[in-house]
This record gives C-alpha cells, structure tokens and sequence, in this order.
C-alpha cells in the first residue's frame, strides 16, 4: 500500500485493527504528526522498534 492510500485510509478509518493499532501508538508517542506529513520512512529505528514493541506488548494483553 502506497503512502497516500494508507493515509487516506487511516482518516477514512479502513484500516485494519493493527493498522490502527499502530497509528493509535505513533500518535500517543507524538509521531503521528511527521508519519502523515512524510510517511513512516521519516521514523528513526529507534522510534519504529518502540512503535513495534508496545504494539506486541499490547496483543499479549488483549489475550
């Protein structure tokens, strides 16, 4: 999936729930913002593997 259509997806909200998952981290981290503006390749390492890790943390607490 494209930049473009992944960001018109997530604000139509037809994101799968990862998908969202992920978008709902990166906002509360304060990312969202530059991942709108310049897609997620504007993230360091550092900040995906956080993005990453809390999202696993999050799936083994959902079961």
């Amino acid at each position: 999936m494209n930049k473009d259509q992944e960001i018109d997806d997530y604000i139509s909200g037809r994101l799968t729930k990862e998908e969202s998952l992920k978008y709902e981290i990166a906002d509360e981290l304060g990312l969202l913002d530059r991942v709108l503006e310049n897609g997620w390749k504007s993230l360091s390492a550092k900040e995906t593997g956080r993005i990453g890790g809390l999202m696993t943390r999050r799936r083994k607490s959902e079961s």
